[in-house]
C-alpha cells in the first residue's frame, strides 16, 4: 500500500505543503544551531511522503523525509520508533511556533539520512481498532512496516532509534527480525523497572489499564510527563504544540504498553540482540533504573557497543532543551567508521 491508500484520517500534502514545510525546515535548522552544518541549513530541499502498510485488516501509516538533489543516489536509512502517548510526527516531527529545531526528523534528514516513522496501532493516522496495542503489536507492526521501506528504497536492513516504549518495541523487533536491523540505539529504555518511580506508578494501576485498552490524554497530562523527572527542562509552548498535533485524533490512546510494562517486563533478551547497540541514558529518568541498564548492556553480545549518560537530559529528553546532546550521541553512534584490521 502507499499514499493513495484512502482513509477518512488521512493527511493530504500537497507539493506546495511540502515545500513550505521543507522550507520552513531549513530555517529552523540554521536558526537553533542544531543543524548548522547541515544540508538542510544549507537550504537543500526535502522531500516528505506518506506511506501505508498492511497488517491483516489494520492500515498502518509510514512517513518519510529526506533531502533531494544532494548527489547522494542512496543514503542509510534511519528508522524511528515512536512510545506510549505520543504518535510517529508528534514524537519525531513536531513544529512548535517560534521555537525552531524540534524535529528529529528534519535534523537526521539534513545530516544525510533517509528519515521513517510509522504510527503503530492505534495511534495517529493508523487504524483505531480495539486492542490496547502492547509492545509485541508494536513489533508486529514493524514486521508490516519494514518491507515497505525496503521496497521503497532497495534497503532491507535499516538504523534503528526507539525511544521509551518505542526503544522496547525497538530491541523486541531486533530479536524477531536480526536481519533487518544494522544497528540500534535504545532510549530512555526500561528493562525491568526496578527501583522506577514511573513504572511503580503504573504498576499500583495496572488493573485499571488491563479493564480499558484506552487512556486519556489531555494537555495536562502531556505537561506532566515533561515534568515528572525535573520541572523546567522544556521551553514554553512545547507541550501545547504537541497536545495540538496528538489531540487532533482524540483524546485517547493505547493503554497496552503501560500494562506491559507494569507487569510484562521483561520483554527483549538482550543476549539475543546481535546488532551493535547504543544505549542512551538520561540524567533524570524515572522509568528505569541504571542497576538494570547496565545489566542489560552487560548482556549484549555484541562488543560494537556504547552506554551514554547525558546531563541535563530527561525521560522526555527529544522535546527538551537537551535535544541537540541526544542527536550528537545518535549520530555519533550511527556514523562511527568500521574497524580496521591491521
Amino acid at each position: 500500500m502507499n499514499s493513495a491508500n484512502p482513509t477518512s484520517r488521512m493527511p493530504r500534502l500537497g507539493r506546495r505543503q511540502l515545500m513550505q514545510a521543507a522550507g520552513a525546515a531549513a530555517v529552523a535548522a540554521a536558526a537553533s544551531g542544531l543543524g548548522a552544518r547541515s544540508a538542510l541549513a544549507q537550504g537543500q530541499a526535502m522531500a516528505a511522503e506518506e506511506h501505508w502498510a498492511r497488517k491483516g485488516s489494520v492500515d498502518l501509516y509510514l512517513y518519510r523525509k529526506r533531502i533531494v538533489a544532494d548527489g547522494a543516489a542512496a543514503k542509510p536509512v534511519l528508522f524511528l520508533v515512536h512510545g506510549s502517548t505520543f504518535s510517529s510526527r508528534g514524537s519525531y516531527d513536531l513544529q512548535v511556533p517560534g521555537r525552531p529545531g524540534y524535529s528529529m526528523m528534519d535534523h537526521f534528514a539534513g545530516l544525510g539520512f533517509d528519515v521513517w516513522t510509522m504510527d503503530h496501532e492505534g495511534y495517529g493516522f493508523s487504524s483505531r481498532t480495539d486492542s490496547p496495542s502492547g509492545i509485541m503489536v508494536g513489533v508486529e507492526d514493524l514486521k508490516a512496516a519494514l518491507p515497505v521501506v525496503e521496497r521503497v528504497t532497495g534497503r532491507a536492513g535499516v538504523l534503528m532509534f526507539g525511544a521509551s516504549s518505542g526503544a522496547i518495541r525497538a530491541a523486541a523487533f531486533a530479536v524477531a527480525e536480526p536481519a533487518r536491523v544494522e544497528r540500534l540505539v535504545l532510549s530512555a529504555y526500561t528493562h525491568t523497572g526496578e527501583h522506577a518511580p514511573e513504572i511503580d506508578r503504573r504498576r499500583a494501576q495496572a488493573e485499571r489499564y488491563r479493564a480499558n485498552p484506552r487512556r486519556p490524554i489531555s494537555l495536562a497530562s502531556i505537561q506532566r510527563i515533561f515534568d515528572r523527572d525535573v520541572p523546567g527542562t522544556s521551553e514554553p509552548g512545547v507541550a501545547e504544540a504537541l497536545a495540538a498535533c496528538e489531540l487532533k485524533f482524540g483524546d485517547t490512546v493505547p493503554s497496552g504498553t503501560y500494562l506491559d510494562m507494569a507487569v510484562n517486563l521483561p520483554l527483549a533478551d538482550p543476549a539475543r540482540i546481535s546488532c551493535p547497540v547504543a544505549m542512551i541514558r538520561a540524567e533524570h529518568d524515572g522509568n528505569a533504573s541504571e542497576e538494570e541498564l547496565i545489566r542489560f548492556y552487560t548482556a549484549l553480545p555484541n562488543k560494537d557497543k556504547q552506554f551514554v549518560m547525558i546531563a541535563g537530559l530527561t525521560h522526555s529528553g527529544g522535546h527538551g532543551v537537551n535535544r541537540h546532546r541526544l542527536w550528537h550521541a545518535v549520530n555519533a553512534f550511527l556514523t562511527v567508521p568500521p574497524a580496521r584490521t591491521a
